[in-house]
């Protein structure tokens, strides 16, 4: 009996012994999507079941597992909409270095997923194109910008799935759903066949229900291909496995670093901190030296965030003009026409704050003041985080501030809608892998995470040290009551 919470580790068992062959789990994801999918929203493209069946590899370490991709990831002749209009049946005319990593794998992409907008959000109501609920509560949203990728997992649809973060929208929605999330290191994976949103933030991270499997699927698409498409990618040895440092123990000595003044920050919930100190003494109780330390810098991470992706924003959506991407104004009367129109229809009302904002920290007279003046914070902040991974291994810090909030709670205010990024905007302007990890409930029944960091090209420390933490308590294996989203 194929169960929709079974792990990837837990289908290879089954497909290993023969209990089950590739088809049967093929048929049974595809059943699962079809009863609860129209309710949740979490998919864009469901791909043909017949054609998924013969493309699915035989050998691989994920043979026979099936997943979906965040809709901003390029696969070769698949609608590629970035959640948006202007996209909206733009067909992607190569595969991304981690989709082809993944089908070496032998994985099975079965769906492409929802998402904020150009991945401009924090809780998936700005796609265009539909809403995604949260499978703990369909009134409540899922998180972004990946939402519709962390909620397919923890509604059981698949158990991988990608997503991207800019600013922290893999950690976030996987902490309001239940789920596990990786932002690894900027670099370790290729960004060939991501659309860019912020390049110097963008990173392909993953989502799972465990730490293994979370571990498992990014050793599958880190690194470079050949020939080179991504420069910043990094090279990684033919047998990089993050999973093999997972014996559910800690090592020795290991310095975690409890953010105090993320943890005191004003707006987090009593029940956050008690989720939070919880975790914290399971921590101490497995052998590791828990150690109160400060980021200053972290003070100004949401702002140095908001100037440095819009302005990058603004630079890499101006190609969607309608004449060399995205769908064209027709019965214009000239080329200026052509642009303004295809852009203001094309665009959300959200994409088109983002990008006007990015032109005006860039423009004459305003650069200096905000965009260089962010770069300078930024530099700061890679010094602080060189300094305090000198005295700790690790850092650990809520994600939220509170639990996932109802639909339409932020609507008449932007700002508190990018707040959301409080917490994990830090990583990604350092460039360190970070991982989200469920760590309880809040009263409401849901979903609660803490976060760890690492310093650059730790993921395996990560992985190590939040596999410990999940070996000794159940959160993982609590899933929402799908009945309820009938």
């Amino acid at each position: 009996m194929i169960s929709p919470w079974m792990t990837i580790r837990e289908l290879r068992i089954l497909l290993e012994k023969g209990e089950v062959s590739v088809e049967d789990i093929i048929k049974a994801t595809y059943q699962h999507i079809a009863t609860y999918e129209p309710s949740l929203g979490a998919l864009l493209e469901r791909f043909d079941e017949a054609t998924v069946s013969e493309q699915s590899a035989s050998k691989g370490i994920l043979a026979g597992i099936p997943g979906v991709i965040k809709n901003n990831i390029c696969i070769k002749g698949r609608r590629m909409t970035c959640g948006s209009r202007l996209l909206e049946q733009y067909k992607a005319p190569y595969d991304a270095t981690a989709v082809k990593k993944l089908y070496a794998s032998g994985a099975i992409p079965v769906a492409s997923a929802n998402l904020d907008e150009f991945a401009m959000g924090s809780s998936c109501e700005y796609s265009a194109l539909q809403k995604t609920c949260n499978p703990w509560n369909k009134e409540r949203v899922p998180g972004g910008s990946s939402g519709g990728s962390i909620a397919a997992v923890a509604a059981g649809m698949v158990p991988w799935a990608l997503g991207s973060e800019t600013g922290g929208s893999i950690r976030l929605p996987a902490a309001w759903c239940g789920v596990v999330g990786s932002k690894p290191t900027y670099g370790l994976v290729s960004r060939y066949g991501l659309t860019a949103y912020g390049s110097s933030l963008d990173q392909i991270g993953v989502a799972t229900r465990t730490v293994y499997d979370n571990a498992l699927v990014l050793s599958v698409i880190a690194g470079q291909e050949e020939p080179v498409y991504d420069g910043t990618a990094r090279k990684v040895p033919a047998d990089y496995d993050l999973t093999l440092g997972l014996t559910g123990q800690l090592p020795a000595g290991l310095r975690i670093g409890v953010v105090e003044n993320a943890f005191n920050a004003e707006g987090v919930s009593e029940e956050m901190k008690t989720a939070l100190q919880t975790a914290i003494a399971q921590y101490e109780q497995l052998g590791a030296s828990i150690r109160w330390v400060s980021l200053p810098s972290m003070e100004f991470s949401a702002a140095t965030y908001f100037v440095i992706s819009r302005a990058e924003a603004a630079s890499n959506l101006a190609r969607f003009d309608g004449v060399r991407y995205g769908t064209r104004a027709v019965d214009v009367k000239d080329l200026q026409e052509l642009y303004i129109r295809s852009r203001s229809e094309g665009f959300g009302e959200d994409v088109q704050r983002r990008i006007m904002i990015g032109n005006y920290v860039l423009s004459h007279g305003h650069a200096d003041a905000f965009y260089k003046r962010a770069c300078a914070v930024r530099h700061t902040m890679r010094e602080e985080a060189e300094q305090i991974f000198g005295e700790v291994d690790l850092l650990l810090m809520p994600v939220a501030a509170n639990e996932a909030f109802p639909f339409g709670a932020c609507a008449n205010n932007p700002l508190q809608m990018d707040l959301c990024d409080y917490f994990t905007s830090w990583a990604n302007l350092v460039g360190i892998p970070a991982l989200s990890v469920p760590c309880g409930f809040t009263k409401n029944q849901m979903p609660i995470g803490f976060q760890l960091m690492g310093n650059y090209w730790q993921e395996s420390l990560l992985f190590q040290t939040a596999y410990a933490y999940e070996q000794v308590n159940s959160w993982h294996m609590m899933h929402p009551d799908l009945q309820k989203l009938l």
